[in-house]
């Protein structure tokens, strides 16, 4: 299991609805993890094309709105805190240059201003952190109707790739400090999603036979591979990604980022990508380890 990391949690808020949601998940995690907490707002910087006097003026009305979000997140969380306005081209850049900066353990944020009540919807911040941040990346859904840490499970979206078993160590590290249970969950894909080309109904339900005991044998060795934590795993059927986001027992779910692209860089797949756009819980996708 990989060493925990040291470094702080980090929380970007933007003065949105979602901002509290953002620093509720992130003060969580903070807490439970022993780090940190660091709650950032980001605002332009000057472009090097810019002109002038409308460039500075613009800024500085961007940097004050910065000021003032951090000034609600101030409000909203009064637990011990670092606070920075930081100037950047972009929230995601401004961000993920802090988390390098520091070794973030995570970088927290809200769900789109568009995001349906208790479900996530990664807006195009989030988006972009996840395309190549060194550090796991939760997203909070819109207006967490019960806060993290009651619920007293952490989930896991299990398969046995380098993906999977970077998602399941990380929240191991999770599930201890917190001493709460882990939930595999595997989904066995309908048979329309995991038919072969031209296979019949027998052939189909042996080859679905055969999947799910490949899946729970893979559970069984995983849960086996965390002795310090109680390990439940589940086999469902279904929509891989209507299965997984429907979850609404856990405080957080963990997932990989996909299994190709660069080692320690969250790189979305089809899977964590639209899961990331309809989850009841808390979303956090792990970088592939090296």
């Amino acid at each position: 299991m990989t060493a925990p990391a040291s470094g702080p949690v980090i929380v970007g808020v933007d003065g949105g609805t979602s901002s509290a949601d953002a620093l509720a998940l992130g003060g969580w995690a903070a807490t439970t993890l022993g780090v940190p907490l660091v709650v950032a707002a980001v605002h332009a910087a000057p472009s090097a094309i810019g002109s002038g006097r409308v460039d500075a003026e613009w800024i500085s009305d961007r940097r004050v709105a910065a000021e003032r979000a951090l000034d609600e997140a101030r409000a909203q969380h009064t637990a011990p805190a670092e606070y920075r306005v930081i100037a950047s081209s972009s929230a995601a850049h401004g961000l993920h240059d802090l988390a390098e900066q520091l070794g973030a353990a995570l970088i927290v944020v809200g769900s789109a201003a568009t995001a349906a009540n208790a479900r996530t919807f990664a807006g195009s911040t989030a988006e972009r952190l996840l395309a190549g941040s060194v550090c796991p990346v939760a997203v909070a859904p819109a207006g967490m109707p019960t806060p993290p840490g009651t619920l007293g499970r952490i989930g896991v979206a299990y398969v046995d790739t380098p993906d999977g078993r970077a998602a399941l160590e990380t929240a191991a590290r999770l599930a201890i400090r917190t001493a709460t249970p882990l939930r595999l969950v595997t989904v066995v894909a309908r048979g329309d999603a995991a038919r072969p080309f031209l296979l019949g109904t027998d052939a189909e339900r042996a080859f679905l036979d055969t999947a799910r005991e490949s899946y729970e044998e893979a559970l069984r060795r995983a849960a086996a591979s965390v002795p310090d934590v109680t390990a439940e795993w589940e086999v469902r059927s279904g929509d891989v990604v209507e299965s997984l986001a429907e979850l609404d027992d856990v405080d957080v779910l963990f997932c990989g980022s996909r299994g190709y692209g660069p080692a320690r860089r969250v790189l979305l797949g089809g899977v964590s990508a639209r899961l990331l756009r309809r989850a009841r819980r808390p979303v956090v996708v792990v970088p592939r380890a090296a």
